[in-house]
């Protein structure tokens, strides 16, 4: 993602979550506020950021397809090394694990 997502945290509550458990648990606190004040758009974008566990890719790869994880950004690194190379384009049946 070029752009940085609308934010819903105040800056020194965003400060503080920084200092106390980094850059990624600020994206998931933000996604979760922007979810929270029904902007889908950002929370989406905000996870996106997010290093997410393989299991959670996998389960917005069945909801909103290899595509989706493609063209937000998704960060797939943990995935790629869990599922292997080409996990988000096969079958979903093939890659759970």
């Amino acid at each position: 993602m070029e752009k940085t997502p609308k934010s819903y945290l105040p800056a020194e509550e965003r400060e503080a979550i920084l200092r106390e458990g980094g850059m990624n648990l600020v994206y998931l606190i933000e996604s979760q506020e922007a979810g929270n004040a029904g902007d889908e758009e950002a929370a989406w974008a905000w996870m996106a950021l997010a290093e997410l566990p393989p299991t959670a890719l996998m389960m917005i790869k069945k909801w909103n397809g290899p595509d989706y994880i493609r063209n937000m950004g998704f960060r797939t690194d943990r995935a790629d090394a869990a599922y292997g190379p080409g996990w988000l384009d096969q079958p979903l049946h093939q890659t759970a694990g």
